[in-house]
């Protein structure tokens, strides 16, 4: 074979190997693609992220598949994905910011960079509340017995080191008082707990309307800069005299290392879902509102993120130590 024969051989050979990967990324989705939400089902976020999903798979082209996996206070599902997961596009997660809080406070196995993030999607609205069986009307009615019973008000959360954890810290720091931690895995325990009255107090979401609605509890303050249109008469922490405003945005990554195709692909499916009524609707109902970010800005704003939580952590005490 001539020279000039095996360069045109090689350039074929070289054309057919471009085209077929051209192929492959625009095949891309060919299975159904696993969601990993790392909170339990039936909670705030298992709803709203299943009819996100739910609508995302139209645009897909592919059936998207829920997979629980709850604990660490939603550290658990992302960090399996992180060291398992191959960055195929095919495993994705709900990234709730206790994944790049945790390892400013301790040693984990992930890092913030360990994810390729696709879209920013929404955020909560945070509440303290009181269960019925209390004596806590508003919350200077708690801060009056804790001083009076430091530790033996006891109040659920999410879990260590979320934002309902470090949040409840900082105010119950500024208020000078004690407060019993007791974590759980997700809003849906949180609220059971303090309906049946195995604690006093739940900081989380506004996901336990129904059950106050039902006088089961009792709302005692919200964490937004102004008052919810739905609360009107519950107090913010700023009317209390607390110069905190607390809330946790969220979105969904992959493993890092995703052929930025494919990452397209998926924001491309999950813009558009943000936008169909039924997940305005559900969104609504669980007092979260569309909070649209591309890649490049989700990323500009997890970087911020993180420095806003070493502020926080540091003024708690609670970085990890060198």
């Amino acid at each position: 074979m001539s020279i000039k024969q095996s360069l045109k051989s090689a350039l074929a050979g070289l054309s057919m190997m471009v085209i077929a990967g051209a192929a492959c990324a625009q095949e891309y989705p060919s299975k159904p693609v696993t969601l990993i939400i790392p909170w339990p089902a039936g909670g705030p976020t298992d709803v709203t992220m299943r009819a996100i999903a739910e609508a995302a798979a139209k645009h897909l082209g592919q059936p998207i598949v829920i997979e629980n996996k709850a604990g660490g206070a939603g550290t658990v599902g992302p960090a399996t994905m992180a060291a398992t997961a191959k960055p195929d596009g095919y495993t994705l997660s709900q990234m709730p910011i206790t994944v790049y809080r945790l390892p400013l406070m301790q040693k984990t196995t992930w890092k913030a960079d360990d994810f390729s993030y696709v879209i920013h999607l929404t955020g909560y609205v945070f509440a303290m509340f009181a269960g019925a069986d209390t004596p806590f009307k508003k919350w200077e009615d708690v801060v009056d017995y804790a001083k009076k019973n430091p530790g033996k008000v006891t109040y659920a959360t999410p879990g260590a080191g979320s934002s309902l954890h470090l949040g409840t810290a900082m105010v119950a720091e500024k208020a000078g008082i004690k407060l019993t931690h007791v974590p759980f895995k997700g809003a849906a325990e949180v609220n059971a707990a303090v309906a049946g009255g195995h604690v006093m107090l739940g900081s989380s979401g506004t996901s336990i309307r129904p059950l106050v609605d039902a006088g089961k509890a009792r709302f005692l303050n919200v964490w937004t800069a102004k008052r919810v249109s739905f609360l009107p008469e519950i107090p913010t922490l700023q009317d209390l005299g607390y110069p905190f405003v607390i809330d946790s945005p969220w979105g969904i990554a992959g493993p890092k290392g995703m052929d930025p195709k494919v990452v397209a692909k998926i924001h491309d499916a999950f813009q558009k879902a943000l936008t169909e009524q039924p997940v305005i609707d559900t969104l609504h109902r669980f007092d979260m509102v569309p909070n649209y970010k591309n890649t490049a800005d989700y990323k500009a704003a997890v970087a911020e993120q993180i420095k806003i939580e070493e502020e926080l952590l540091g003024r708690l005490n609670l970085l990890k130590k060198p």
